[in-house]
């Protein structure tokens, strides 16, 4: 499906590290029970609350990334956005990142979308995705809510400051099976150099052919091998307090 082929690559290597936080959120969301999400720019909130004890809530930060629109058929990033906040808003880092790197869907206020793009609710949703897990890559913060807007089929892409745990190694290799079956970057190996940068871990190669790389923190490490394919083809952990 067309989207835009270089934030696609940028949510590509991010995309183990965004699904490891995705997976986070949900589960805080979940221990709430049922539950709705409400969103406010101009406080920069975003919330969780349980619709049985709606004194039961999870809030997050919220900054506004980008806003999808199938009538005008574009993208307006966030900091083009009356209630991105400008300059100073976290979507500016974005801008910022397309000056330095010559990405033109970046520095454009407002983006069309591809001339042969459906852009259809199915489209906007993925390019929602795409859009959330390149900010993720570029900024380090996370996770990120894909919120509907009105009745238009219009998608916010809210990045937020979520109050999860800081992710550890160990906590993710209990997660990464699971990521792995349903997470599929282009370059597995990326992915996992790209997951410790975002992660604040420590990353060694162990070799000149990077079949292999280590990954460190103080809750352990785990050693990935890869084929020729720079697919993971191996995960050995070692963790703190395990024999």
């Amino acid at each position: 499906m067309t989207t835009f082929p270089t934030l696609r690559a940028l949510a590509d290597r991010a995309s183990f590290f965004t699904a490891l936080r995705q997976d986070a959120l949900g589960q805080a969301a979940e221990q709430l029970g049922d539950h709705r999400w409400d969103v406010d720019l101009a406080t920069g909130t975003f919330a969780f609350s349980s619709t049985t004890d709606p004194t039961r809530r999870f809030v997050c930060g919220a900054h506004l990334i980008a806003s999808i629109a199938p009538g005008p058929r574009s993208v307006l990033w966030g900091w083009a956005h009356p209630a991105g906040g400008g300059d100073r808003g976290v979507a500016a880092q974005l801008r910022a990142y397309g000056e330095t790197h010559g990405i033109a869907e970046l520095t454009s206020p407002e983006v069309p979308f591809p001339a042969d793009a459906p852009g259809d609710a199915d489209w906007i949703a993925q390019v929602s995705h795409e859009i959330a897990g390149a900010a993720v890559d570029i900024t380090g913060r996370s996770a990120y809510y894909s919120a509907p807007s009105g009745e238009s089929g219009t998608r916010a892409v809210l990045l937020l400051d979520a109050p999860l745990p800081a992710l550890t190694v160990a906590e993710a290799m209990i997660r990464m099976p699971r990521i792995m079956s349903t997470t599929t970057p282009a370059d597995p190996r990326a992915a996992v150099w790209n997951l410790a940068r975002l992660a604040g871990w420590t990353m060694t190669w162990t070799d000149d052919a990077f079949s292999g790389a280590v990954v460190t923190d103080s809750s352990g490490s785990v050693t990935f091998g890869f084929d020729e394919q720079a697919r993971v083809t191996s995960m050995k952990a070692s963790l703190a307090g395990t024999a």
